[in-house]
């Protein structure tokens, strides 16, 4: 597979969220999907972007920074949302904040089989500090 075909898979598999279109998720990410080391499979997957979704009602992923290597995409996602109550471990009292991720996913057979995350905290931590 050629960077070109995983980077429209990658954006297909960001329009699939933000549209919340949950039963066409096993289209982007494999049964067996590991996130952050832990194996949640595609049910575990699923439900963690579920709750996600009911957490944070406006939350949307922005692509602002994508490198693809196959098998590999590296993606720096841009979050404008406000969650309902505490957003990872923080007490925001529906503040709105922006913040970034780290993404790296591995995909395997044109579907998403790994994910490693890592959430720009301190930057939310920031804003609660103004």
């Amino acid at each position: 597979m050629d960077a070109t075909i995983l980077a429209g898979l990658y954006q297909a598999y960001i329009a699939c969220l933000n549209r919340q279109d949950w039963s066409e998720l096993g289209h982007h990410v494999d049964e067996a999907v590991e996130h952050n080391g832990r194996r949640l499979g595609l049910s575990g997957y699923r439900g963690m972007l579920i709750k996600d979704f009911e957490d944070i009602p406006d939350l949307a992923f922005h692509i602002e920074l994508l490198v693809c290597e196959p098998p590999l995409v590296a993606a720096r996602l841009a979050f404008d949302c406000t969650p309902k109550s505490g957003f990872l471990g923080l007490k925001l009292d529906g503040r709105r904040v922006s913040f970034t991720e780290n993404v790296f996913y591995t995909f395997k057979a044109g579907k998403i089989v790994t994910v490693w995350s890592v959430i720009d905290k301190a930057a939310i931590e920031a804003q609660l500090e103004l």
